[in-house]
């Protein structure tokens, strides 16, 4: 029996749920900004948390990849380092660097001053976004709202700003467990909040950004990280909405990052489609995974590299289409929509041929 044709918002909440679907949904991380000229004039009145702490600019961007490129999801325009206003440690984004935290939390006493607060003190514009964005989406799009991980942000906490090696972080993960274990435990209670108030505000799926988690090890994973993300996932799924948990450099770690309760793991490009859906296993979803660098390419190479991904995914319920890791800046829009394009024409094509 064929499947109706999907609204793009039934069709990304379908596939999060392993429900069957008219074609596979695609969005991509980073789509909110960056590539879109409308968005870099907006950059030149606006600093990007200013974007982001204004509802109604944070909706205009979100929007942006919806409307030229036809994705089935809008992610949240915001920055993941925006909870720790609320838990009072200051930070600024200078540009072509990242975060910067002119205050690293290095002590147990800098740690033990770190306050739990919820979105509605900390992050009010997220929640007005959000309800904001729902009123104009309608079923254009799913919105998927999200946060960085406990183990993300604290690294970025404890550094001060980006890193290669993380040698704060892991020298105080390794050096001072009990500090590192309170650290987790505050940002982890920040998080629930914050995504619970999010849901609560009208996103439909939620995804967990655990970007640096790739440099531990399997056991490091176990011990310092996991407990955390099983708690964020077990209090997801007791608000209803899908979820997501995100990390690149993980090939070790698939397996763990996928028993945290979690209903979809998104995977970088460098373990294929395929294997990663068998080490995972079929009761959870997936997501990804085209190199986002076959973009720079000509179109015809990110065209290929998407007809493997699909082929690895072969029609089963619970694929959701993104790239590897997020969209660079580089990228020519066009191409994006192309992409959103196919992606659409060769899975309902593979879906088609399996009834």
């Amino acid at each position: 029996m064929t499947t109706p044709t999907l609204t793009p918002s039934q069709r990304m909440l379908a596939a999060c749920e392993r429900q069957p679907v008219d074609a596979t949904p695609i969005w991509f991380m980073r789509q909110a900004g960056r590539i879109f000229s409308q968005y870099r004039e907006l950059r030149e009145k606006h600093d990007i948390l200013t974007i982001a702490r204004t509802p109604e600019l944070a909706a205009k961007v979100t929007l942006l990849p919806v409307d030229e490129l036809g994705v089935d999801a809008a992610v949240m325009f915001a920055d993941i380092m925006l909870p720790l206003e609320g838990m009072g440690v200051p930070f600024y984004i200078e540009p072509d660097t990242g975060p910067i935290i002119p205050d690293p939390i290095r002590t147990k006493r800098a740690v033990e001053a770190i306050r739990i607060t919820g979105p509605e003190e900390g992050t009010p514009y997220v929640l007005q976004a959000v309800k904001l964005l729902r009123q104009q989406l309608g079923n254009r799009a799913a919105l998927v709202g999200f946060s960085g991980s406990p183990f993300t942000l604290a690294c970025y906490m404890i550094e001060g700003r980006p890193s290669r090696d993380y040698a704060h972080a892991k020298g105080l993960m390794f050096g001072q467990p009990p500090v590192w274990h309170d650290l987790m435990g505050r940002i982890t209670d920040v998080i629930v909040l914050y995504l619970r108030g999010q849901v609560e505000s009208g996103v439909q799926v939620v995804q967990l950004f655990d970007s640096w988690v790739g440099v531990l090890s399997p056991d490091q994973y176990q011990q310092y990280v996991m407990p955390y993300a099983r708690r964020i996932f077990q209090e997801l799924r007791k608000m209803g909405v899908p979820s997501i948990h995100f990390g690149t450099g993980t090939a070790s770690l698939l397996e763990l990052m996928a028993d945290v309760g979690c209903d979809m793991v998104s995977i970088d490009w460098r373990v294929p489609l395929d294997r990663a859906w068998t080490r995972i296993g079929y009761h959870h979803g997936i997501q990804g995974n085209l190199d986002p660098t076959m973009l720079l390419a000509p179109f015809e190479v990110a065209q290929a590299g998407a007809d493997d991904v699909l082929a690895r995914a072969s029609g089963r319920p619970g694929h959701v289409f993104n790239l590897g890791h997020g969209v660079l800046p580089q990228t020519d829009p066009a191409d994006l929509a192309r992409l959103v394009e196919h992606v659409h024409q060769r899975s309902s094509e593979i879906l088609a041929s399996q009834v």
